[in-house]
């Protein structure tokens, strides 16, 4: 009998531990959904961001021109209290700008020594084929520059907590300097705790 007590206990306490260190399930869920799981800037914020973004550069004068002008973007600053990787706000607007087909990126600000070590080796180091080979001097400079910052203020009282994000955004002409578009975005997300369990 104690024999059988003891077998029994052991199983319930493996059944236990293998419940316990079983996996979370995981699910697949679209892109475009709402994310409201905090009030922490997220991928529905990032999302709407860009768009809105994107969007008003498209019918800004500086595109609209159909020159499809050279840009190149500054990582924007994250002025917030939170770690938020702007470089994925960055790169949104980036690619969906150039999905486009109006707008030309050069990639100089964020490979430039990568790219002058290739022309380099192709054009001093004897083993590129000097027919195939890239010379100096060719990369394209760019005409405008994207930079830009997040900023929050975070509020609470009580059981709520409210906080509003301002992303800006500004294009700059590198030949004389001047701002030649802006635009921004405002965010507004609020949560309240529950009253029990919160």
């Amino acid at each position: 009998m104690m024999r059988t007590i003891l077998y029994l206990g052991t199983a319930v306490l493996v059944a236990m531990a293998s419940g316990c260190a079983s996996t979370p399930e995981v699910s697949y869920g679209s892109a475009d959904q709402v994310e409201t799981v905090t009030t922490d800037f997220g991928s529905t914020d990032l999302q709407m961001i860009a768009e809105k973004m994107v969007n008003s550069l498209l019918a800004s004068p500086v595109i609209a021109a159909g020159t499809k002008p050279v840009f190149y973007v500054q990582k924007v600053r994250n002025k917030t209290d939170e770690h938020i990787d702007t470089t994925a706000v960055t790169d949104k607007i980036r690619v969906t700008l150039l999905k486009s087909g109006r707008v030309r990126f050069t990639a100089v600000a964020d490979v430039k020594d990568e790219l002058v070590n290739q022309l380099e080796f192709q054009t001093s180091s004897g083993m590129v084929d000097p027919a195939t080979a890239r010379s100096m001097g060719r990369l394209v400079g760019a005409e405008y520059f994207l930079y830009g910052e997040l900023t929050s203020i975070r509020k609470s009282a009580g059981r709520v907590k409210d906080v509003y994000y301002k992303f800006t955004l500004n294009l700059v002409n590198i030949q004389n300097g001047l701002i030649e578009w802006a635009d921004e975005k405002e965010i507004r997300k609020q949560a309240k705790k529950p009253l029990l369990g919160g």
